[in-house]
């Protein structure tokens, strides 16, 4: 066997079917980021109506938008197994908890958004450092990153 295919075959474990704790992972992560994009665009939406601070609600679109595409990578990257995918995904389901929490805080409809938010982060986290997900990543942890070179 090649260093490459032998490379190919350590890092990740393509050879048998993807675990559900995966494309779950994958299916939270591509959720929050395309409700980014509809909230993205809708922001765009109401900046370019003129309804508010035009520059501040473009602005703010546009970001919105750019920040979607952090979980929808990592969503794509978890699909195929890429070991790369889980920092952005854990980073998006980080970042997803403080806005969660200042959702339920809040005395309108943002409660059960933030409730939705909240549980869809904790679901996401607990199956992207599930060690299935680990192994199906080719993400051996610490101290054991030559492991796969001693056999």
């Amino acid at each position: 066997m090649s260093s490459e295919q032998n490379s190919r075959t350590d890092s990740t474990d393509a050879s048998g079917p993807r675990p559900g704790r995966l494309t779950s992972a994958a299916a939270l992560c591509a959720l929050e980021g395309l409700a980014l994009l509809v909230g993205g665009v809708w922001m765009l939406a109401l900046g370019l109506t003129g309804d508010g601070d035009r520059q501040q609600a473009v602005t703010g679109g546009i970001t919105v938008l750019v920040l979607a595409l952090l979980p929808l990578l990592a969503a794509r990257g978890l699909l195929r197994r890429r070991g790369w995918s889980r920092g952005p995904a854990v980073i998006t389901q980080i970042m997803a908890l403080p806005v969660a929490y200042s959702l339920l805080q809040a005395d309108s409809v943002a409660v059960p958004a933030g409730i939705a938010l909240a549980a869809v982060a904790v679901a996401s986290l607990v199956l992207l450092v599930h060690p299935a997900t680990n192994r199906a990543l080719g993400i051996r942890g610490p101290g054991r990153a030559h492991e796969s070179e001693q056999r």
